[in-house]
């Protein structure tokens, strides 16, 4: 099986279990009657054409059986975690300047900086009365353990995002320093794991444990993109521009040859696919960035074993499947 066809398969995976959640995010912020018609289509727009967030659901749906709970029981919250998500992702396009993801338009792209910034805000605030909503299905300590790991995660979210819109265009910028933001970006699947560990029922220990998958789980495939991105001229223009250069070229920047090489590409004023494929060829060979892959490598060793620790639960074989993705073709 190719990678195409294990991401497909992952892919509807993460549907399956993510779908209801999802259905109650689209209903819930669907059905309200936006005054001023342009922030309703873009609202529209974001949920129906562009969001697909299946995988915050589903890891929070995994999580919760894995230590003994009932799945459906994770629904609501699901769907909370599905327009909080949302809400920073549209936010954080307009930081970045993204007018396309892949081959779709951006509600930025769509519909400029206010209407946008607005959309942001009316997912932000379903997002947060449906949380308060949702919560009142728990016991009162559940259900405020969950609020507060919701504001954490998305605190220390909000912290990394700031931190890197300050290191834009630092082309010298240490890729540790870099790194440390992915891994601080990864905060709301850690939460995400401990919900739905929580929700559950679980040990101290346990929630714990699902914690650090949803942490490792979201920083690899954070820095599987961060891969992506160099081989894609037009996604690396952007990077170029508006936001950190990826990770595996600030790795790269460190060795002098190849620094020269990739300088010299990446201040073409038009950068072609061909330009971004000699970039990519020139970083993949370096020693640093060979060490960011035994990185990933070990990371997913790490996620493992925790993993095999609830390997009863045939759901958890989706995580596997992430985690071996992780470093797939590159």
């Amino acid at each position: 099986m190719n990678t195409k066809e294990i991401v497909k398969k992952i892919a509807k995976e993460n549907e399956r279990l993510g779908r209801r959640a999802y259905e109650i995010a689209k209903k819930t912020v669907m059905k309200e009657k936006f005054e001023y018609e342009p922030i309703r289509e873009s609202v529209n727009y974001f949920m129906q054409e562009s969001w697909r967030n299946f995988q915050h659901p589903a890891l929070l749906a995994i999580a919760c059986e894995a230590v003994g709970g009932k799945p459906e029981k994770t629904a609501s919250i699901g769907a909370t975690l599905v327009l909080l998500t949302g809400a920073a992702d549209i936010h954080d396009d307009i930081i970045d300047k993204s007018k396309t993801k892949g081959s779709e338009t951006t509600v930025f792209g769509k519909f400029g900086v206010d209407i946008s910034l607005l959309a942001g805000d009316a997912l932000l605030f379903e997002g947060l009365t449906l949380l308060n909503v949702a919560c009142e299905d728990f016991p009162r300590e559940q259900g405020k353990t969950i609020k507060e790991l919701v504001k954490q995660g998305f605190f220390e979210l909000g912290a990394a995002e700031a931190k890197e819109s300050s290191l834009k265009g630092n082309w010298n910028l240490a890729p540790e320093e870099y790194f440390d933001i992915i891994k601080r970006k990864a905060a709301v699947a850690e939460v995400t794991g401990r919900i739905g560990a929580v929700i559950g029922n679980a040990t101290s220990k346990e929630v714990g444990n699902w914690g650090e998958i949803g942490r490792i789980l979201s920083m690899l495939m954070n820095m599987r993109d961060e891969f992506v991105d160099v081989f894609e001229a037009e996604e690396l223009v952007n990077r170029r521009d508006n936001e950190c250069l990826p990770l595996p070229m600030l790795y790269a920047l460190r060795d002098p040859k190849a620094k020269n090489k990739i300088i010299r590409l990446l201040r073409k004023k038009e950068l072609t696919d061909d330009d971004a494929m000699e970039i990519a060829g020139v970083i993949l060979e370096t020693r640093e960035v060979q060490m960011l892959k035994a990185k990933m490598k070990r990371l997913i060793e790490k996620g493992k074993i925790i993993l095999n620790r609830y390997n009863r639960c045939k759901s958890t074989d989706l995580v596997n499947k992430l985690l071996r993705l992780a470093v797939e073709d590159l």
